[in-house]
């Protein structure tokens, strides 16, 4: 007789958010390394200066391989351009939307929120849904029931990640709630992690990306060429394959339903390459102990904390050399995990208030370690 895997209910408003609230998982203290608040002060000074560089090799890129894809359209050259432009506005558009979703990216919030509607609609993402929903994954990350953004449920299905490579099942699920959205159809779901008086923003924002979509649609027809879509919407799903790659680094194999950042997520060193696509959120852990750390900075308070954390991965390939047997053994024993070693000696502190998204982070210097790992 075969063995029937039992499936955790994932959804929020279901069984298992009742019981993580229950057993004191929701908003709950989570442990953070003991820091000198002056320092912590300091590497969390937002500054418009680390950002501005960054961002204008960004868009320089990201501009350039578009237009110089456009000019060579439909000949070889034209493949690898559409490669670069696609990953840029596919994937790499992710880091700046979290950045500059935290607020933490520039010290002016202007500016931050100009880039994140910006790579939102990049992304396929409602701005203000996804604001609150990235509020609770990081006050209740990986608690099942509680948390929106995790990427596979147990016993996971290794078909849905690789799907995600090319955003098989993410986009068009995307697309669709925000065409609901734009009916005025906000999933209680939703709404028990979006205050009230922002659920008209979600209305509005989701019609104005559907008119958007529209006019590349009627753009096409009009040119009786599918063209615009290689360069608007379709690089969201072609040019997906990385940010899915970073992305299942962060927890995958890793415990649920604990209050240590150590337990369940997970530092990778990259080369300069991937940390500048990936804007440094290879510190993952990191990140989720201090959020209103800049990314900038993340290098720096990785050297500041690193005694008090896990080993980090010493390369991508390692990861996945990690997370694959974990998800094949999860596939057959949803309760199995990975045993992190974690320094026996630690100290608490009590975690920062998430209940506002306009959390502001900071950084500096990046240091050099891990800049060579192979990836």
């Amino acid at each position: 007789m075969a063995h029937t895997v039992e499936r955790r209910d994932y959804r929020l408003g279901g069984e298992a958010e009742q019981a993580a609230i229950d057993a004191g998982l929701a908003d709950a203290e989570w442990y953070r390394p003991a820091v000198d608040p002056a320092v912590l002060q300091r590497l969390s000074k937002r500054s418009n200066w680390p950002a501005a560089p960054h961002a204008l090799l960004y868009f320089g890129l990201l501009i350039g391989s578009g237009v110089l894809a456009a000019l060579t359209l439909w000949s070889w050259w034209s493949v690898p351009l559409l490669f670069v432009y696609g990953t840029l506005y596919g994937s790499s558009a992710d880091p700046r939307w979290h950045e500059c979703g935290h607020g933490t990216a520039f010290r002016n919030d202007r500016v931050n929120n100009v880039i994140y509607y910006l790579a939102s609609f990049m992304l396929l993402r409602d701005p203000t849904v996804w604001r609150w929903s990235h509020v609770r994954h990081h006050s209740d990350t990986i608690v099942v029931g509680r948390d929106p953004e995790v990427i596979l449920e147990r016993p996971p299905n290794v078909m849905q990640l690789a799907m995600g490579v090319f955003s098989l099942q993410s986009g068009p699920t995307m697309m669709a709630r925000t065409v609901r959205h734009a009916l005025g159809q906000i999933a209680d779901g939703d709404r028990s992690y979006i205050p009230e008086d922002e659920q008209p923003k979600v209305v509005w924002e989701a019609r104005a990306f559907v008119t958007l979509w529209a006019g590349v649609i009627i753009w096409c027809i009009l040119a009786t060429s599918l063209v615009p879509l290689l360069f608007f919407i379709g690089p969201s799903f072609y040019g997906a394959w990385l940010v899915i790659s970073f992305g299942a680094t962060q927890h995958l194999g890793l415990q649920e339903d604990v209050l240590d950042h150590r337990l369940n997520t997970r530092t990778v060193y990259m080369n300069p390459i991937l940390r500048f696509l990936y804007w440094n959120m290879n510190y993952h852990t990191e990140h989720h102990l201090f959020p209103t750390v800049p990314s900038h900075a993340l290098p720096q308070l990785h050297q500041l904390i690193k005694d008090d954390l896990p080993e980090p991965k010493p390369s991508v390939l390692a990861a996945y050399r990690e997370i694959l047997p974990a998800l094949r053994r999860q596939a057959a024993d949803p309760t199995w995990e990975i045993d992190r070693v974690i320094p026996s000696q630690s100290m608490k502190t009590p975690s920062p208030s998430l209940t506002n998204p306009s959390l502001t982070f900071t950084a500096d210097q990046p240091d050099d370690e891990g800049w060579m790992a192979i990836c």
